[in-house]
């Protein structure tokens, strides 16, 4: 890392319009090399908050709310994980970024392969966070009956994300992550509605056809304690990938962003630094 995150100034927000009528709402601070951040089934900017003010002492991060989510409107389109790559390209046309890094977590990492794959000559290098290559009964298990409970019991669907999404003694120590999660849980129709979509883009992703062909550099990161996208699928993704770098932590469940943030941090800016 290069500069005291003191001395940086603090995120400046813009907004993206897609050609199907959504406006994204975005978020860029740093400077130098540009790294675009994709989250997960959440979809929010906010998921990056902490992570990309680390980071952006070293890149020019930019971080944004998916469609329909949080501040940002739907749109007209299907929900569709190409069409969720389509909306990173328009809000780095937007940014006038003409390459990036991008890097995905979970779903975010679906939308980084399809983003490779539309527009290969637009990415510098992936990094595919907690991700996968293709569907599974695992991952349908899991994602069906947090689906199935969704409009009965958003609470409850909200708890079952954070109770997989950690390790326990985290959870534990971190109770207020729990609150906060139940809180938030997704209690209008509108809501639920766009969790509902954004599940069936997750399980329908299939990567596998066009995995060979990503010839950026790419890093496979992940946790071998990971209950939602086991390392076995993380192992599956990376083995699919010729030429990628695979770095899998010991500790941190599936949202290890969060709860391992200097170790991912880290593994990021020094695979990112190796480049050149």
């Amino acid at each position: 890392m290069t500069q005291d995150e003191s001395d940086l100034p603090g995120p400046i927000d813009f907004t993206v319009p897609t050609a199907d009528g959504a406006t994204l709402q975005a978020f860029a601070e740093g400077q130098g090399r540009v790294l675009l951040l994709v989250s997960g089934l959440g979809g929010t900017a906010a998921f990056w908050t902490s992570i990309s003010a680390t980071l952006a002492r070293s890149f020019r991060v930019i971080r944004f709310d998916q469609r329909g989510i949080a501040a940002s409107t739907r749109g007209k389109a299907a929900c569709s994980i190409d069409e969720l790559a389509r909306d990173c390209l328009a809000l780095l046309d937007q940014a006038g970024v003409e390459r990036a890094m991008v890097l995905g977590h979970s779903t975010g990492g679906c939308i980084a392969q399809a983003l490779a794959r539309q527009a290969p000559e637009r990415i510098d290098g992936l990094i595919l966070s907690g991700g996968w290559l293709k569907p599974s009964r695992y991952m349908a298990g899991y994602f069906g009956a947090r689906r199935a409970i969704l409009e009965s019991n958003p609470e409850a669907y909200a708890a079952s994300s954070v109770l997989c999404a950690y390790p326990p003694a985290w959870i534990e120590a971190n109770w207020h992550v729990f609150e906060a999660a139940l809180a938030a849980a997704p209690a209008t129709a509108q809501a639920q509605a766009a969790m509902r979509e954004r599940i069936d883009a997750l399980l329908s992703f299939d990567g596998s056809a066009e995995a060979a062909a990503l010839a950026m550099p790419i890093l496979v990161l992940g946790a071998r304690d990971d209950m939602v996208v086991p390392a076995f699928l993380q192992e599956e993704l990376a083995a699919a990938l010729p030429g990628c770098s695979k770095t899998m932590l010991d500790t941190g469940g599936h949202l290890f962003p969060v709860s391992r943030p200097d170790a991912f941090t880290a593994t990021v800016a020094d695979w990112i630094g190796r480049l050149g």
